[in-house]
């Protein structure tokens, strides 16, 4: 991935989630004039023990916006991508968010980051008003769920670039919303922030 994308645009920094791992440092580049974000393999766990769902995620940003984003079913082949001012679209098709439509709606949240208390307390204030159902443990297939009509709400925790770049720009531009809890934009840049909610309409 990182020899073609570099092929693709040379100048672009290329930050993975690997590299991190090895050295912290990389991720100063998440803020340069622009910058590859690649997960090779979203949804280790799944992965690991041979279940799906997982996938690939890379997303393109400049100077700390995500400006395109793609994201890769290795199961299904679908195709999930967005681009800004251009739309999002699964397996080249204009794609449009769209709510579940059941009542309560549908919340799968990612609480795992959580402290335990804290954790138990998000979870009954939310099962207030939805129906809650396991995460995929995979943003690449949490994130088309919200645009695909499959779940209304997702929260999630820890917000890295890998796994939420490409994610969160394809529910933007779905018509989707997917901010932070005081409902300021998701940046790349921003790595030393927590939480994220998701949803299929404003």
């Amino acid at each position: 991935l990182a020899e073609g994308l570099h092929d693709l645009l040379p100048e672009a920094a290329i930050v993975g989630e690997e590299a991190c791992a090895a050295d912290p440092a990389v991720f100063g580049q998440l803020g340069e004039a622009l910058c590859w974000i690649v997960d090779p393999l979203d949804g280790t766990n799944n992965f690991a023990e041979c279940k799906a769902p997982f996938g690939i995620l890379v997303a393109l940003a400049e100077r700390g916006e995500t400006i395109a984003g793609w994201i890769y079913d290795c199961l299904t082949g679908r195709f999930c991508h967005a681009g800004k001012g251009q739309g999002a679209f699964v397996n080249g098709e204009r794609v449009f968010a769209r709510e579940t439509g059941l009542d309560p709606p549908i919340a799968a949240n990612s609480l795992i980051y959580l402290k335990a208390n804290r954790r138990e307390q998000v979870r009954a204030a939310v099962a207030a008003h939805y129906t809650l159902v396991d995460i995929p443990r995979c943003a690449a297939e949490q994130y088309p769920r919200l645009v695909l009509g499959q779940n209304d709400v997702a929260i999630f925790e820890r917000t890295l670039p890998w796994d939420h770049a490409a994610g969160a720009l394809f529910v933007n531009k779905a018509g989707g919303k997917v901010a932070r809890p005081d409902g300021s934009p998701y940046r790349v840049d921003d790595h030393a922030r927590s939480g994220l909610i998701g949803a299929a309409s404003g």
